[in-house]
């Protein structure tokens, strides 16, 4: 393998490449490896890891994929020195395949066939173009025999073998290859099947650069040739290319037969090169676009699950309809479940002084001081509600509206079940979204990304690739925030580094059983845990009221030793009088690591979460009848695609920035701008369609 590949692509040494690998090797995961190896690594970080990861695996792939070539090379004696070289220098995978293709047995192509009827020697002597026509002429009759019937046959077979010999060459691949990506251009076109009032309409006789259209209109396009409403082609210049073959690629001083050999070529490179770089290039694009989205998922999904956490006694979780009623949940400061009811405040029963009582006897039970109330049907009128229970009863109770995007999917589903099996399918949903607001990843991990409804094309894209990157921003984000051992549910624990489901489960069956860890060291006793695994989690792990502080910090137990004799060596929280050098020479142990220790020492217990904004629990309660062009409101930003910003502003459906509209500057990506779950004040509306119940807004 290269090393050096992955020390110019990481801006590694060496020795970090080595390490890194090392660790991998041995069963590290990426998360201990940033977070607990720094000095090993050069201090990559977490994100930098899994590139770095993705490109250890690419180099792998590549390093198979050469061997299988070279074996395949030897096996047929076309192995040599020069082919040797090449292969030794072919740095990605498209190079391989294009040093090998000359190579690769084919079957009933026009050039095989001819080949099978004797004509190389023809197409030899055709491809050195030393002849006038008429000597070629003269020297293609001498084939014809029992297979070959006529001159004309034995000249174009003989093209045919040209063709594909040119058509194959490393360099012409690579060099056409080249050329459509700078200046393809991209042309739609619509089918006989495609609905004028649909939605791909809009593509027919669209045409681009390939370079300059955005990832989500090539996603829209993609998904439109799928369905067999549009019809895409890249094209070049073709005859300027054919003059460049001209100049270019005939031998020097050519005879009369140049022109027969001229045509072999370009017959190869419209019949055969191009139309497969062609191919190439769209899979490309399909892939960086679906890269793209899957980024903009990942980038959204990790804000959710770093929305802040809501610290309060008691929660009531409203999960709002009309003739269902609204149904309610209250959870304790620990997330547990503690009772439920259900109220009709709303069309068409109006049941306001019921409800109002209901709502009384649980919040001086519970001595509930916050409601979240879910953003689906009926949410206006229940925020509506509450803020006149405030106003009728003169209480003060603070709510706010969670996006319930998942709810009913995690209300239906066998983890739901297991957890609450003795509850109906709606107060399910109203106890997710008390817990969403409450501990929003604790929440969420239990949910199918896709369910949350802050993704872009995510099912144009590669469903196994999405689901491995949306897991490892998860397991990114949980390990950054660290994990209550007390409290955690096995889906969340089984985010921790080095812990799989079935371990998280042993955990929470040997914390049913035990009752509460009161340390973190209490985690070898767990049935399959053993000191590989422990050395992977437990420094996430943390126990908030346990009897060693360390064990509600981020530092590992490997270090505690360290951390203690910091404790011992500072007075009154003065961690600035630690001399990093000196300190670290004295205890072994690298700078960079005792820095992480001090920080972790100066603030126990410290949630990443809470230096981001807190959540607003101020609500707009509105109707797109009484919106106006010019209107200014505020809303929370719900999701963020590559074209634009959807804003819950109190209405049934999210308003709409696009990106064009969030900035007088110009913007490349909206995450330059806004942030998933950001409170946005002073959005102009800028057109209101009440037929489509759908609202522009504007943050010029």
């Amino acid at each position: 393998m290269n090393l050096q590949l992955l020390t110019q692509k990481g801006a590694l040494s060496l020795s970090a490449v080595n390490n890194i690998i090392k660790l991998l090797d041995e069963g590290a995961t990426i998360p201990f490896i940033a977070r607990y190896r720094k000095e090993a690594t050069d201090g990559i970080t977490d994100a930098q890891l899994r590139d770095f990861y993705a490109q250890y695996q690419y180099l792998q792939k590549l390093d198979v994929r050469r061997e299988e070539i070279i074996n395949i090379l030897q096996e047929r004696e076309l192995y040599n020195n020069e082919l040797q070289t090449v292969l030794h220098n072919a740095q990605t995978l498209t190079d391989l395949e294009d040093i090998y293709q000359p190579f690769k047995q084919k079957r009933n192509t026009r050039a095989q066939l001819a080949i099978d009827k004797g004509l190389q020697a023809l197409a030899d002597r055709l491809m050195k173009a030393y002849d006038s026509i008429d000597d070629f002429y003269e020297q293609a009759a001498r084939f014809v025999k029992e297979k070959v019937t006529t001159v004309e046959e034995a000249i174009q077979g003989a093209m045919d073998i040209a063709a594909e010999y040119y058509a194959d060459n490393p360099k012409e691949r690579a060099f056409v290859r080249d050329q459509v990506s700078q200046f393809g251009q991209m042309q739609i076109k619509i089918t006989r099947s495609c609905d004028k009032n649909g939605n791909f309409f809009q593509f027919d006789q669209y045409q681009s650069n390939i370079n300059k259209i955005p990832a989500h209109r090539l996603l829209a396009i993609f998904r439109g040739v799928t369905e067999k409403e549009l019809s895409l082609k890249i094209e070049i210049d073709h005859e300027r290319y054919k003059e460049n073959m001209e100049r270019h690629k005939l031998p020097k001083n050519a005879a009369g037969v140049s022109s027969i050999l001229l045509d072999a070529y370009y017959d190869g490179y419209k019949r055969l090169l191009y139309p497969a770089i062609e191919r190439e290039i769209i899979n490309d694009l399909k892939e960086k676009a679906e890269s793209s989205a899957m980024n903009v998922f990942a980038g959204n999904l990790a804000q959710l699950l770093m929305t802040p956490a809501v610290q309060s006694q008691a929660i009531l979780g409203v999960d709002p309809g009309f003739k269902t009623g609204a149904k309610l949940a209250v959870i304790n400061q620990e997330g547990m479940y503690l009772d439920h009811a259900v109220i009709y405040p709303v069309a068409p029963f109006n049941k306001v002084q019921e409800a109002n009582a209901v709502v009384t006897k649980l919040v001086n039970k519970y001595k509930i001081d916050t409601v979240a109330i879910g953003n689906g049907t009926a949410s206006r009128e229940l925020q509506d509600f509450f803020a006149q229970y405030n106003k009728a009863l003169k209480v003060g109770l603070r709510y706010t509206v969670v996006s319930e995007a998942g709810a009913s999917v995690y209300s239906a589903s066998k983890l739901a079940e297991e957890e609450y099996p003795d509850l109906d399918v709606t107060i399910r949903g109203a106890i997710s979204i008390a817990q969403r607001l409450q501990n929003p990843m604790a929440t969420l991990v239990k949910i199918d990304p896709k369910s949350l409804g802050i993704g872009q094309y995510q099912h144009d894209v590669d469903q196994k690739k999405l689901a491995q990157k949306l897991h490892d921003i998860t397991e990114a984000v949980v390990n950054n925030v660290g994990v209550n051992l007390n409290t955690a549910s096995y889906v969340l624990l089984s985010y921790v580094s080095g812990i799989n489901t079935r371990l998280a489960k042993e955990i929470v069956s040997y914390r049913n059983k035990y009752g509460a860890f009161t340390s973190v060291e209490e985690l070898k006793k767990i049935k399959g845990l053993g000191d590989k695994t422990f050395e992977q989690c437990s420094g996430f792990m943390r126990i908030p009221n346990a009897k060693n502080i360390l064990d509600n910090t981020g530092v590992h137990p490997e270090n505690y030793s360290v951390a203690t004799a910091v404790l011992k060596e500072i007075s009154n929280g003065k961690f600035e009088q630690i001399n990093i050098v000196s300190f670290a020479k004295r205890y072994n142990i690298g700078e960079e690591t005792l820095k992480d220790i001090i920080k972790e020492l100066k603030k126990p217990g410290f949630d990443p979460r809470n230096e981001l904004p807190a959540v607003s629990f101020s609500a707009n309660v509105l109707t797109i009848e009484n919106l106006q062009v010019g209107t200014s409101v505020s809303g929370v930003v719900r999701n963020i695609t590559d074209f634009g910003v959807f804003v819950d502003i109190g209405l049934k459906n999210d308003g709409m920035i696009h990106i064009s509209e969030l900035s007088q500057k110009r913007v490349n990506h909206p995450t330059e701008i806004v942030s998933l779950n950001e409170q946005l004040s002073g959005v102009k509306v800028i057109f209101v369609d009440v037929e489509r119940q759908r609202v522009g807004l504007s943050l010029k």
